[in-house]
């Protein structure tokens, strides 16, 4: 691996960055700090970039590890698809429209907005939404109002969690399984009893109550890997980053004259060294930055070690013919949560490939594949009547036990900011302090915070432009 940043005696020209890890937020880092005017290296141990949101063959079909969707608020997130010149690869929904399907009562109905400011673009939805009682309906809208008028800013919303102040709030258990948690669990990771009620009000203030169009739906119509491997990697080259993949990194420290080493094992593509640099992005998991941090980077590394982690679950089904009409669909009455059609992207030209996405997917994650296949194959039959004559082809598992942070009440607190105790020294990922849950947004904010501190620090302008969710 060749680096623009090997140990020199001489000052470089440009301020050097490493940035560490190349899931979301490392990429997101290691633009803007290129944006920025520094010379980047990029180290990713995988021979891939994308973190948990990547792709793999199986046979002749491409597979993503699991569904990721995205929302018209992600700002963020839509800046990066604009970046890597992938927008139009992972488009937007017109209009947010989600069938949800009841399989106890073989009923459908569907979340949809129109174009009447907020909160009237849901009313005529919410109005006519056949899984609540008109009782429900009336309180559910009683608790929207009370919730967007929380302050996300009150630390005292951390401490509590969603599903006791829901139950305060006049929301029946009914109410909550057929729209809070039908939004939340997929949102979040996590059931309304356990979660923080300042993620939660977070979610549903920015996403359904801030702007009509906030919660429109996106998602990648081809393979993950060809928006954050392929096309990530053409934007780095592109913008003069370095990367190295297969290459982890084993320690940072500080050099005599106030600059870090990077030390980099021998490898694969790697002949080892130690990198220097001005600037080092920490952009892993938090065990393993816990793990690389020096000390006294944080007042309590060890509050790292306190953020739980929480596991979504992914079932693959191929089978003979279609048996799903829409592009996806979400489900009450049943263990199966969301459903979408991978068909066309995965390549499968007969048939039909549906993937199957069990967020908060404690109960299912280490069950053996055939029994999750005898659960949940009569489920789809009975939430899809043209599945029941239908062969399978294909079943498969993948698998992410740490997919995300737990976002438990109390982790805000427990959540860094971008900025060390170590002047240069940064930390990046879904899980530190963006004030978002740990999304593909989070990922890409955290990534942007990062580079902007250390530009900041270099007395250098930031390298990008995102507007901010309302």
């Amino acid at each position: 691996m060749s680096s623009h940043a090997e140990a020199s005696s001489d000052e470089p020209r440009q301020p050097v960055a490493v940035v560490v890890g190349g899931g979301l937020a490392g990429i997101t880092a290691a633009l803007a700090l290129a944006d920025g005017g520094m010379d980047v290296t990029l180290l990713e141990g995988r021979p891939r970039l994308g973190g948990l949101a990547f792709s793999f063959k199986r046979g002749d079909l491409t597979v993503d590890n699991g569904q990721h969707v995205y929302l018209r608020c992600c700002t963020a997130y839509r800046w990066f698809l604009d970046r890597i010149d992938a927008t139009d690869l992972a488009p937007l929904q017109d209009r947010l429209d989600v069938p949800v399907l009841d399989a106890d009562r073989n009923q459908l109905g569907r979340l949809r907005r129109n174009a009447l400011p907020v909160p009237l673009h849901l009313a005529k939805s919410l109005a006519t939404y056949p899984h609540l009682s008109l009782t429900e309906r009336a309180n559910v809208g009683r608790a929207a109002l009370a919730l967007k008028g929380l302050d996300l800013k009150d630390p005292a919303l951390d401490e509590r969690d969603f599903g006791s102040w829901l139950a305060e709030h006049g929301q029946s258990e009914r109410a909550i399984e057929a729209l809070w948690d039908l939004v939340g669990v997929a949102t979040l990771n996590a059931v309304a009893g356990e979660c923080s009620l300042a993620l939660a009000a977070m979610v549903f203030k920015t996403g359904l109550l801030s702007d009509p169009g906030a919660a429109d739906i996106g998602w990648a119509r081809v393979p993950l890997g060809e928006l954050h491997d392929t096309l990530a990697r053409k934007a780095l080259d592109s913008a003069g980053v370095t990367t190295g993949l297969r290459t982890r990194v084993t320690s940072i420290s500080r050099t005599e004259n106030g600059r870090w080493a990077v030390e980099v094992p021998e490898g694969p593509d790697t002949s080892g060294q130690i990198l220097t640099a001005d600037t080092v992005v920490l952009a892993v998991p938090q065990r393993e930055t816990y793990d690389l941090l020096p000390d006294g980077a944080l007042d309590d590394p060890e509050r790292l070690l306190g953020i739980g982690t929480a596991p979504i679950l992914n079932l693959h089904v191929v089978y003979d013919r279609k048996v799903l009409k829409r592009p996806f669909f979400t489900a009450l009455g049943s263990p199966v949560q969301w459903v979408f059609d991978r068909t066309e992207a995965s390549g499968l030209t007969e048939g039909q490939y549906l993937a199957v996405s069990q967020s908060a997917a404690q109960d299912d994650i280490d069950q053996p594949v055939a029994a999750l296949r005898e659960r949940y194959l009569p489920e789809l039959e009975r939430l899809l009547p043209a599945a029941r004559g239908a062969r399978v082809l294909d079943f498969f598992v993948t698998r992410e036990r740490t997919a995300t942070f737990a976002p438990t009440p109390g982790t805000g607190a427990l959540r860094p900011a971008a900025r060390t105790r170590a002047p240069g020294l940064y930390l990046a990922g879904a899980w530190t302090s963006t004030g978002w849950p740990a999304t593909m947004e989070s990922a890409v904010r955290s990534g942007v915070g990062a580079a902007d501190a250390a530009l900041a620090a270099q007395g250098r302008p930031r390298g990008h432009l995102f507007r901010e969710a309302a």
